[in-house]
């Protein structure tokens, strides 16, 4: 008798094989829509700074509306990061996501056609929309990212924020004398329409731009605890104290240099870029260094590198090249540790996506007085050490609230470990 079963053919593992490959090319593709996205998320403001001269001059803007032209997109980074949030819980991450490129495209080119009115409002729309970019990408990554794997996805995200922030800064004086400030400021929409593309394919036009359909509030488990206020306010110090050394360095490094050091204004406008892209090898080494030596050793690093910036400035300026250097990977870093531990330490997506707005919200709202305060500490004392400082007192914040926030975070973590055991 012939058996039947022994003649069925067995199953191949080709299948699975392929499953996994395409999960892989899909994790890929992911990866890079997202760092395509965060091209986009720096630059439209960045650029602004270059061309302020003929823009201002076209204009007519008066100092304080150029100063609120630069201002605008960090104040709603502030004020909209609680609307960004209820954005991305109602209509989806994804959704949230589209939104803040068609935000960012629409606005680079409202804000490169009219007068001063025109140019405010683009810029308010420019902001609104890279805040929803900044609560739902890292909850892209929480959802969509192996845990192992989540922490060199937000590095190559905060990276690339960092490359924009760069490539815009370098590119738009020429752009600017080329085919004036209009142009240049409106060059950042093909970053928006290429990432627009990318994403389209990395999740699908449905996934894109269909709402997510509305379904009872995903639980945690009832045997996961929820983080407690302490690790929130750690977290907002941290941030606050990151984010406000960042803007307060970023907006009067280069005045320093060419008071203290007689640079020129493209020798200055070196160290500033240093800053900027030196931020590429903290981002993206930081998950490293967290993953070998551990999260609290990470944040002790990074709290020594950044110390250098003001220290150094202080005690050696002659030096700047070293503690910009130092200063950049830090700042890069920084961002990457304090969300990677928010990501991991949120029980669902919705705890997650309110705790990255209160930090961000308050954090920001710090940031946003940085460059007034140093400048005003600067006027007063007619030196610069004063304004040093100031730095030197929030890049303490920094070192002090992320390290306290993951301390309390891996505790956190333990305990929940042992509840779910």
């Amino acid at each position: 008798m012939i058996d039947r079963k022994a003649m069925r053919p067995h199953p191949s593992p080709a299948p699975a094989s392929a499953r996994a490959r395409s999960r892989a090319a899909g994790a890929g593709l992911l990866l890079v829509s997202i760092g395509l996205i965060a091209l986009t998320m720096r630059g439209p403001f960045v650029g602004v700074a270059p061309v302020v001269g003929p823009l201002s001059a076209e204009l007519g803007l008066s100092a304080s509306e150029l100063g609120l032209l630069t201002g605008i997109p960090v104040l709603c980074f502030a004020l909209a990061s609680p609307l960004a949030s209820l954005c991305a819980r109602r209509l989806g991450a994804e959704v949230a996501v589209t939104l803040t490129l068609l935000g960012v495209l629409a606005g680079v080119v409202l804000r490169s056609v009219n007068g001063t009115v025109v140019v405010m409002l683009g810029t308010v729309l420019i902001g609104v929309a890279i805040t929803v970019g900044n609560i739902a990408v890292p909850l892209i990554i929480r959802r969509d990212f192996a845990p192992a794997r989540q922490g060199m996805a937000l590095g190559v995200y905060t990276a690339s924020l960092n490359v924009g922030a760069f490539l815009t800064s370098v590119a738009s004086a020429p752009l600017a004398a080329a085919a004036g400030w209009r142009l240049s400021l409106a060059a950042s929409a093909v970053f928006a329409l290429v990432a627009l593309g990318v994403w389209a394919a990395a999740v699908g036009l449905r996934g894109a731009f269909a709402p997510a359909v509305a379904g009872p509030p995903a639980q945690a488990p009832k045997d996961v605890r929820r983080p407690g206020r302490g690790i929130l306010v750690a977290f907002v110090v941290g941030f606050g104290g990151q984010a406000f050394s960042y803007y307060g360095v970023t907006a009067w490094l280069p005045s320093f240099l060419g008071d203290e050091l007689a640079l020129s204004a493209d020798a200055a406008g070196a160290g500033a870029s240093l800053f900027q892209i030196l931020a590429i090898l903290g981002a993206l080494g930081t998950p490293l260094l967290a993953r070998f030596a551990g999260p609290t050793t990470a944040a002790v690093v990074l709290a020594a590198l950044w110390l250098t910036v003001p220290v150094g400035l202080l005690a050696a300026p002659e030096l700047w090249a070293l503690w910009c250097s130092l200063g950049g990977a830090a700042q890069g870093g920084g961002i990457t540790l304090i969300f990677t531990a928010v990501m991991r330490i949120a029980p669902d997506q919705a705890s997650a996506g309110r705790m990255s707005a209160w930090v961000q919200g308050l954090g920001y709202s710090a940031a946003a007085t940085a460059p007034t305060l140093v400048g005003l500490v600067h006027d007063a004392s007619r030196s610069w050490t004063p304004p040093l400082l100031v730095i030197l007192g929030s890049v303490l914040a920094f070192s002090v609230g992320t390290l306290v926030a993951v301390q309390l975070a891996a505790g956190h973590q333990a305990r929940s470990s042992r509840a779910a055991r």
